[in-house]
């Protein structure tokens, strides 16, 4: 994991489940939007630049 990536605070979206459903958690830094699976947070995190994170949340909803 990258240095740092531990202190970030994470969440969840809205929209998952309550079951346990796969999901996504996401954490905002000041230039990096880090995104890890909510079922194993010990993989190290995605990350992305903010500025790049819009086009990326409107390429995944579209897939």
């Amino acid at each position: 994991m990258s240095s740092g990536a531990k202190e970030l605070a994470w969440f969840k979206s809205s929209y998952s489940g309550t079951q346990g459903d796969d999901c996504v958690e996401i954490a905002i830094a000041e230039r990096t939007v880090h995104v890890r699976d909510s079922k194993d947070t010990t993989r190290a995190p995605f990350t992305i630049s903010r500025p790049a994170w819009a086009p990326f949340v409107r390429f995944a909803a579209q897939h």
